[in-house]
């Protein structure tokens, strides 16, 4: 196994850490930004050559500003399986999985700063930090960029600003996200009028994995849409305001099914817990919904003796590539996932509720 990939699966997913702002309904904040270099073609139109110029010029960049030490992926040589592992932690786009031409992940070892080199853009940056801190993650990730301007010359245009691939990212090319815990809006029907409500004002919410993903596990990603016309505080704050009014929303919407529907809330969360202690046959969709009713019952001080810990790890290591990687083999059919997944699951959480 790659020593890289290793790295990776003994670390903790720090976006996960449960110590961020509001870290109860908020998961993670994240800021990408899009750039490229000037004079060169988008990765769509260039050739392999120019992109592995691009390649050799972001690393001397990160090496002449002192952001090393970066762990490196050559995505052409990176098995399809480790790829699934990093798209799996969030640090890669399914685009950039797919890709065959000269490709490369750089990512700090602690995962909260990556940069996707030929993916749409010569360069995606990506900040993460877990919890509802969308301005600290933008103070940082703009002092990185600053800092790599320095060393490359980005396509830039006085009028319409950032050049991109894709005429939705032009401008800032800036795209802020929180993952959000919902299930108390679930659980009493009001996501669809909360997603359309964010909807009318500009902004989109997709599933844990990104566009086109379904919300699974109750987690949903709310980011902006427009990139051109605004600044990049305005789009923070646009967005961040937003993030306060779903939070608030989630919480009243937990007390009230506290107060009004108790049975029927440690219903829902009992059942989630028995399964995931005693299931020997457990899907994803499956194990997500009941992690994210174990993760609320949690939250909501329900259990003493269960790890929050454990349970933020496993919405990561249920997934088919971590289960196979822990598996030490390929586990090829559905099934065989599906065993292997309830078995995980059974003895971290006996583990978890011993270490109480």
């Amino acid at each position: 196994m790659n020593s890289d990939i290793k790295t990776l699966l003994n670390n903790k997913v720090s976006w996960l850490a449960d110590c961020g702002p509001s870290e109860d309904i908020a998961i993670s904040s994240r800021i990408r930004l899009a750039r490229n270099i000037d004079g060169i073609p988008f990765p769509l139109h260039a050739s392999a050559t120019q992109l592995q110029e691009i390649i050799t010029a972001v690393e001397m960049a990160l090496k002449g500003s002192k952001l090393e030490p970066f762990l490196k992926f050559n995505m052409a040589a990176t098995p399809l399986l480790d790829k699934m592992v990093m798209f799996e932690r969030r640090l890669i786009s399914r685009e950039f999985m797919d890709k065959t031409e000269p490709c490369e992940l750089l990512l700090q070892a602690d995962e909260s700063f990556g940069i996707m080199v030929n993916e749409e853009d010569h360069l995606r940056m990506q900040f993460l930090r877990p919890g509802f801190q969308l301005k600290n993650v933008w103070t940082e990730i703009d002092r990185i960029d600053d800092i790599i301007s320095r060393h490359i010359p980005y396509a830039f245009d006085k009028e319409l600003g950032f050049l991109t691939s894709c005429p939705t990212n032009v401008g800032t090319g800036i795209r802020a996200s929180v993952m959000l815990h919902l299930p108390g809006l679930v659980l009493s029907n009001q996501i669809n009028a909360v997603i359309q409500g964010v909807s009318k004002l500009g902004l989109v919410v997709r599933g844990i994995f990104g566009e086109g993903t379904k919300n699974l596990g109750n987690l949903y990603q709310v980011s902006n849409q427009s990139t051109l016309g605004e600044s990049e505080m305005q789009i923070i704050e646009r967005l961040n305001n937003v993030i306060v009014q779903i939070i608030n929303h989630e919480k009243n919407a937990r007390r009230t099914l506290l107060e009004g529907n108790q049975a029927f809330l440690l219903n829902h969360v009992g059942r989630a817990y028995g399964m995931l202690r005693h299931a020997y046959i457990l899907s994803s969709s499956e194990a997500l919904d009941s992690l994210s009713a174990l993760r609320l019952g949690v939250d909501m001080g329900m259990f003493s003796a269960v790890d929050i810990h454990t349970v933020n790890e496993l919405f990561i290591v249920i997934n088919p590539a971590h289960l196979q990687k822990y598996a030490g083999k390929e586990l090829d059919s559905p099934s065989e996932r599906d065993v292997f997944r309830a078995t995980m699951v059974r003895e971290r959480l006996k583990v978890s509720d011993r270490g109480k």
